[in-house]
């Protein structure tokens, strides 16, 4: 079994009117200004699967600016799931400064079958108020009903890319530690988070966070995998590729080239996943 645990689709909306959407979100207009900017319908990701071998996806929302935007959005992945309920899990995204209008939004949406938020972009700026105003509330929902936060995650050095943030790990720890009971998913690895486990307080603190391997070939040399294998523990490592940013081929191919054990190459593909799909309340 492979289930992809990091995917984006859009609704034909945005995919047919890309630039009126650029005009209303800074942020989408930061990833997807350029026609080259891959943007994936539901279909579209099925298809892919289906060629690539791949049973099970979770797909991502967007982080938008307002409340609205992913009420919109929203709605489409959850039509997605519901369309195909055997092949796609949903992540939703709410805007935290909107306060208790995005709790609202939250709930509305895991009622209707998301097992949680994500792909949430956390800046530096917005930390502090959101922290102070919503978090708790939040992490709070999610705990209470077991289910997930993806958060994208940064390295703090390396190359710049559009979209890197910066929701580092010296920003991404103090968040894990205030709400250690919340599954947390850390995309790109967690930009880097895995390698400080070799320190005592930080392994006891990601008890409870998995990490993601999507877009992997763009940040790290393959052997990520098995450094990380050897780092955390081996069933908190998922595989996703961040689809339509490449093509599954391009993230499946650094894994099944490894010299790795086919256990482990196996729980990473999707064994991980479907144990931690398994635990959701919600699935």
């Amino acid at each position: 079994m492979i289930i992809d645990s990091h995917t984006h689709i859009f609704s034909p909306e945005i995919i047919h009117n890309r630039k009126k959407y650029i005009a209303l979100d800074a942020g989408f207009a930061e990833l997807y200004n350029q026609p080259t900017a891959h943007i994936a319908s539901a279909e579209d990701l099925i298809d892919s699967m289906d060629n690539a071998g791949i049973d099970m996806s979770i797909v991502c929302g967007f982080a938008w600016a307002s409340t609205a935007l992913c009420h919109e959005e929203n709605n489409y992945i959850l039509e997605a799931i519901a369309r195909y309920p055997q092949r796609l899990f949903g992540l939703v995204t709410i805007c935290p400064k909107d306060g208790l209008s995005a709790l609202s939004e939250l709930e509305r949406c895991v009622h209707s079958g998301a097992i949680g938020l994500g792909e949430m972009r956390p800046s530096i700026d917005s930390l502090d108020s959101a922290f102070d105003n919503l978090w708790a509330h939040i992490a709070s929902f999610l705990t209470e009903h077991g289910l997930l936060c993806l958060f994208h995650a940064s390295e703090p050095i390396g190359h710049l890319y559009p979209g890197k943030g910066n929701f580092t790990p010296e920003h991404i720890y103090p968040f894990i530690t205030r709400f250690p009971r919340l599954k947390i998913v850390l995309a790109h690895w967690g930009g880097g988070l895995p390698f400080y486990n070799l320190m005592p307080e930080v392994k006891k603190a990601l008890a409870n966070t998995w990490f993601d391997s999507a877009a992997s070939p763009f940040l790290y040399d393959p052997s990520i995998y098995s450094y990380v294998s050897k780092l955390v523990d081996v069933t908190h490592i998922l595989f996703g590729s961040d689809y339509p940013l490449m093509p599954h081929s391009r993230a499946l191919k650094d894994i099944h080239t490894l010299a790795i054990s086919n256990e482990l190459k196996q729980a990473i593909l999707g064994a991980n996943a479907d144990k931690l799909l398994d635990g959701l309340h919600a699935k």
